[in-house]
């Protein structure tokens, strides 16, 4: 089975039995934390697939880190899925958990890139279309800046992608006049 497939099933699990005991924020909070963990430490991921490190060592580790840390829910969590063998996808269980949170609350992530940082009138019109295109209310909108765009933004919600910054259209007209269609042909 898949990683991806195990990932949403645990998460799916997690998110329902914290909903049911009413600890759901305690345990995004903590997944939250969990996901910044291991995208900061490289050698955590790693550690976690490793197959030759034994399941009983990872599970001490988790808990060397986690410990006091994290609900007692998510302790419990991760003694499960490591006594199931599957650490190596935690760190896709930890993403996961949090794209169904966000669903289950209404939450629309979206993430613009801009040339310079946003005025607070731009960020209320792209929240705005952002709500237009998806439907849902609530927009939770990650900015970043590169200025190599030049100008205009690059807006991603969830799979789909808008590039309207003026280095995408400079690379637009260029793939056009490399094709040349007044050159004579021979």
């Amino acid at each position: 089975m898949s990683e991806l497939r195990v990932a949403s099933r645990y998460a799916k699990s997690l998110l329902d039995l914290a909903e049911e005991q009413g600890t759901l924020e305690q345990v995004k909070d903590d997944m939250d934390l969990f996901n910044k963990t291991l995208t900061e430490n490289r050698d955590l991921r790693l550690l976690l697939r490793n197959p030759i490190v034994k399941h009983d060592k990872k599970l001490a580790i988790l808990r060397a880190v986690f410990g006091g840390k994290v609900s007692n829910l998510t302790e419990k969590f991760f003694t499960i899925v490591t006594q199931k063998n599957r650490e190596s996808a935690l760190e896709y269980i930890g993403a996961e958990f949090l794209t169904q949170y966000n669903s289950l609350r209404g939450v629309q992530l979206a993430e613009v890139t801009t040339a310079m940082p946003l005025t607070p009138a731009l960020r209320m019109e792209l929240e705005s279309l952002v709500r237009q295109q998806t439907g849902l209310q609530q927009v939770t909108l990650t900015e970043k800046v590169d200025a190599s765009l030049i100008g205009g933004f690059v807006l991603r919600v969830g799979d789909r992608l808008l590039d309207d910054s003026v280095s995408f259209r400079l690379r637009k007209l260029r793939t056009e006049f490399s094709k040349n269609p007044y050159q004579s042909q021979l």
